[in-house]
């Protein structure tokens, strides 16, 4: 699958000595990942697909639940789902790829490439400290009840947003916040660099680099009509489950993301979301390992720890990057009402993992552990920095 798109796999020649290139047999078909997974779709408690690649070649593929119950269209491996989190390590490469060109530089300051901004954020923040979390900057509170009717809509009201963020922090320093300023802002920087929507941009020089041919940042009236993308069936007050796209007047009851429906974006903000299918991620991953779509280079300074989180666990550009069982992963999460997604990457030992969730429930914490230790062998609680 992957030869046919010229993807290149993980050198086995990066591996470690301590780590082994075996398949582990926890995550072929009919192994322990295999039944977790089929014990919680069983139990109504994830709907979705997992996958598991090693070096370019497919060891598990499971899907289960509907895409689509209106419509009786079933979730199968090429289904795309809406990413949240997710997607936005799309962002820090598409600056990347600008960077390894000379258009910008990661030093570059905002006011290098944007106007309208308070003169402490325009002169003192960094393209790097934007994408390494570390702005010190804050955004007005978001209208999550909002219904957004067009493109060029969403557009404004983030840029609106992004020009009325305050720094609040020290650039440069650490911070706990998910500060969405540190997403507009570079997204708008590529725009500006670039001449073209932060959307188009990257579904031209990342997706169809990578031949990630059933990924896109597709709007409202398309997640309604299209077959291959999984509708979100998030959870209402009462305990009933709904089709958020469907149901735009109903939000998330739960307190850390009360009130919200993915649904009601019209696309995803500039630097954030998109839609992917499992196989897709994968390629997306293998084009950063091969070249496809970062320098070499360029790709290491994208996965590269920039901030400790723990004894063993880093922050890199829009992902987190860990050291597990003597080898490195590297992932990002994103959950939404309805949505959960995972990708990882295990460039050790050339395994990739994807998780993609359309129903709320689903413990996805929990499943990534399983993978992790299904591929290394570590139990979750196990952890460190292992041999």
């Amino acid at each position: 699958m992957l030869a046919a798109l010229g993807a290149v796999p993980f050198a086995a020649s990066a591996a470690p000595r301590a780590v082994s290139d075996r398949i582990p047999r926890d995550t072929l078909p009919g192994g322990a990942y295999d039944r977790y997974v089929a014990g919680l779709a069983a139990e109504g408690r994830f709907s979705g697909v997992v996958l598991l690649s090693h070096r370019g070649r497919t060891v598990l593929s499971r899907s289960y639940g509907m895409a689509d119950q209106e419509r009786g269209i079933r979730n199968h491996e090429g289904t795309a789902f809406s990413l949240s989190s997710a997607g936005k390590p799309f962002l820090p490469v598409a600056v990347l790829q600008l960077a390894q060109r000379g258009r910008l530089a990661l030093s570059d300051t905002v006011g290098k490439h944007l106007t309208g901004f308070d003169a402490d954020i325009a002169e003192r923040v960094t393209i790097h400290q934007l994408l390494s979390g570390t702005s010190g900057l804050e955004a007005p509170a978001e209208d999550v009840e909002r219904v957004f009717q067009s493109r060029d809509e969403v557009h404004e009201y983030y840029v609106r947003r992004a020009r009325q963020s305050k720094l609040v922090g020290v650039p440069g320093l650490p911070t706990t916040t998910h500060a969405e300023p540190e997403i507009t802002i570079p997204a708008l920087i590529v725009e500006a660099v670039t001449g073209k929507t932060y959307w188009d941009y990257v579904e031209e020089n990342i997706f169809r680099r990578a031949g990630m041919t059933g990924s896109g940042f597709y709007t409202r009236p398309r997640w309604l009509t299209d077959k291959r993308l999984a509708h979100p069936y998030m959870e209402v007050a009462g305990g009933g489950r709904v089709d958020a796209v469907r149901n735009l007047d109903q939000g998330s009851p739960y307190d850390y993301i009360l009130g919200k429906n993915p649904g009601r974006a019209f696309i995803d903000a500039p630097g954030d979301g998109g839609f992917a299918s499992a196989p897709d991620l994968v390629r997306y991953a293998h084009g950063l390992a091969g070249g496809t779509v970062l320098d070499r280079p360029w790709a290491d300074v994208l996965f590269a720890a920039k901030l400790p989180h723990g004894p063993a666990s880093f922050g890199a550009y829009g992902l987190a990057v860990q050291i597990t069982g003597g080898q490195w992963i590297y992932e990002r999460a994103g959950g939404n009402p309805g949505v959960g997604a995972n990708w990882s990457i295990y460039p050790d030992t050339g395994w990739v993992g994807v998780i993609l969730s359309n129903r709320d429930g689903g413990p996805l914490v929990e499943m990534i552990g399983r993978e992790v230790q299904a591929i290394t062998g570590v139990a979750p609680d196990e952890g460190g920095s292992g041999g």
